[in-house]
């Protein structure tokens, strides 16, 4: 079966006009996700190009070629631009650009200036191979499941369509001189086009692919942590306290629990005013962050009361830690909104050793010790075993 490269080529660039609708509207219901209309405009850019470079529309055929292939070369760039954004927020707008002109420079000098449909087919594949490359690259990196699959398979795809374009110069840099022509059923030619229209469909693919796992993880994200503090909500540190205690039941590890209280927080909200009030949780958790280590839990209990997790972390540890982040926080001046004003916190200490591993008698103990350092005068570290020890010592005398 022969394959009509006329028509191969209008397929292939009505697939990427449709494509580039498909990005958009996924973009839109995405929430605008970053790197998404980049995709778009670049599949658009493709699209068009190919319309322009293979249809000819009635235009002087030189300057219509040079144009098209500009056009393709501002898709990839768009292409590697919306990866860029879609994994940091960042991208460098001059790289379309870059390739854009090396494209277009080299497109005048061999269809204008010095016709050689070989040469300026050989220039604009090895662009466009890089340009894809680049793409490739930028997406075979590591990172955590789902969204590396998705990734990877849009990085696969990619790598198709970059080895195809460097075949393609290959080949037509091997072939005899004035044997090529961009319409001549060489097996080059349909194969690129046949290739390129089902990489292209699975460039779409990946792209959709991505967005759907970053929304998802987004989603996951927005139901495990407190929207005002970035810390984990309630239900998610239970969730972890009930894995780390199995954990501790099977391997005999220790496990703390700090509980923190702000010390005066009904006062602050009702002399400042909520949004102060809120700025201190903030200044807090953020404290609390850069405090604790990697592997620590940090999370928001409930009002003004966090919680963290501490595994393989014995009570006395616990406490230095404790101690540190109290002196940290009371050291601070919270500026908001032209207040300025100091804050201290109140924070009881845990371990499984003396409180046992269950989750439900940690908080407990805790608590219990929280309590005590506010009846202490607040602003101090109290261990849940120094209240034990204090029972005791009473029960005696």
């Amino acid at each position: 079966m022969t394959l009509d490269i006329r028509t191969m080529m209008v397929m292939v660039s009505a697939l990427s006009v449709l494509f580039s609708a498909l990005l958009t509207l996924a973009g839109l219901h995405g929430g605008n996700t970053r790197g998404v209309q980049h995709w778009a405009t670049g599949s658009l850019c493709m699209g068009l190009g190919l319309g322009f470079s293979y249809t000819h529309l009635g235009l002087d055929s030189a300057w219509v070629l040079s144009f098209g292939a500009t056009l393709m070369a501002a898709g990839i760039g768009l292409q590697f631009n919306g990866i860029q954004a879609f994994k940091t927020g960042l991208c460098n707008r001059y790289i379309p650009w870059l390739l854009v002109g090396v494209v277009f420079i080299q497109s005048i000098w061999f269809v204008v200036l010095h016709p050689d449909i070989h040469a300026r087919v050989i220039a604009n594949s090895l662009a466009f191979s890089i340009g894809n490359a680049a793409c490739a690259r930028a997406l075979f990196i590591r990172i955590d499941q789902p969204l590396r699959t998705a990734y990877w398979f849009t990085g696969a795809s990619f790598a198709v369509v970059a080895t195809m374009f460097l075949a393609r110069a290959v080949i037509v840099f091997l072939a005899p001189p004035d044997t090529y022509s961009l319409y001549a059923q060489t097996p080059i030619n349909p194969a690129s086009f046949f290739i390129g229209s089902m990489a292209q469909m699975c460039l779409t693919f990946g792209l959709v692919l991505m967005l759907n796992y970053r929304l998802a993880t987004d989603l996951q994200k927005l139901a495990s942590t407190d929207m005002l503090t970035g810390a984990l909500n309630r239900r998610s540190l239970e969730q972890e306290a009930v894995r780390l205690s199995a954990r501790c039941n099977r391997t005999g590890d220790t496990l703390a629990v700090l509980m923190i209280d702000v010390d005066h927080f009904k006062s602050i909200n009702d002399r400042y005013g909520h949004p102060v009030g809120d700025e201190v949780l903030r200044r807090l958790a953020a404290v609390a962050q850069k405090t604790i280590r990697s592997d620590d839990y940090f999370a928001r209990y409930g009002g003004e009361e966090f919680c963290i997790l501490l595994p393989s972390t014995l009570e006395k540890d616990a406490w230095i830690l404790a101690d540190r982040l109290r002196q940290t926080y009371a050291a601070m001046v919270i500026e908001y909104d032209g207040v300025a004003l100091s804050s201290t916190i109140s924070i009881g200490v845990s371990d499984s050793t003396h409180a046992g591993v269950e989750f439900a008698s940690l908080i407990a103990a805790a608590d219990q010790a929280m309590y005590r350092a506010k009846l202490e005068g607040r602003n101090r570290v109290v261990m849940h075993s120094d209240q034990v020890e204090l029972s005791v010592d009473v029960v005696l005398v």
